[in-house]
């Protein structure tokens, strides 16, 4: 039985097929491998390199998306990452998460320019809601609290003071007559005084 079994396997072994390497064969095995070795050598560099610059260019992002004031060390940090290859990356990623908090107690605001620059804008649209305008001009006021603010901010705050003091008018005669006919108790003393 086992003499058969050997047999079988050694009739099996020797009717096996030639095995190749690759499903191509001649020309198109070279000109295949000519294509795989231009893609290798070309393309997957480029592709590298680029993957590496955005992948060092996001905490620049970030910083820029998130105000932060100090986008341009960060921006300078990324580029010196690209030099000292990726060693410094982690450090401008960090640093473009971080609430720059004494920055904050040094200058009184914890966002770039832009940010004011940005909402400036929007106050000019009309786009800028209430909250944002009313926490804009604190953060305004407690900057010029701490020192003088440049001319740009200066006129924001000034323009913001002025929206504040139309809405507080446009309010003011609403409410009165919003409120008399609603009580009648405080409307016929007032008429007593004007009849004596």
């Amino acid at each position: 039985m086992l003499k058969r079994l050997l047999a079988a396997c050694w009739f099996l072994a020797l009717a096996a097929p030639p095995a190749r390497a690759s499903f191509l064969s001649g020309e198109a095995l070279d000109t295949a491998a000519d294509i795989l070795a231009l893609v290798v050598l070309f393309l997957v560099p480029a592709v590298v390199i680029v993957l590496f610059w955005i992948v060092h260019v996001l905490p620049e992002k970030i910083a820029h998306k998130r105000h932060h004031p100090q986008t341009a060390a960060i921006t300078t940090l990324c580029l010196l990452s690209l030099v000292f290859g990726g060693l410094l990356w982690p450090l401008a990623w960090l640093w473009a998460f971080t609430k720059p908090v004494a920055y904050r107690v040094a200058y009184g605001t914890d966002k770039h320019d832009d940010y004011y620059d940005e909402m400036a804008e929007k106050q000019r649209q009309g786009t800028l809601l209430r909250e944002e305008a009313s926490h804009l001009r604190e953060e305004l006021e407690a900057m010029e609290a701490r020192g003088a603010l440049p001319p740009n901010l200066r006129s924001l705050k000034d323009e913001l003071a002025r929206l504040r003091l139309a809405d507080a008018q446009s309010r003011a005669p609403a409410e009165p007559a919003a409120r008399a006919p609603a009580d009648p108790m405080v409307r016929a003393p007032a008429s007593k005084d004007k009849a004596a």
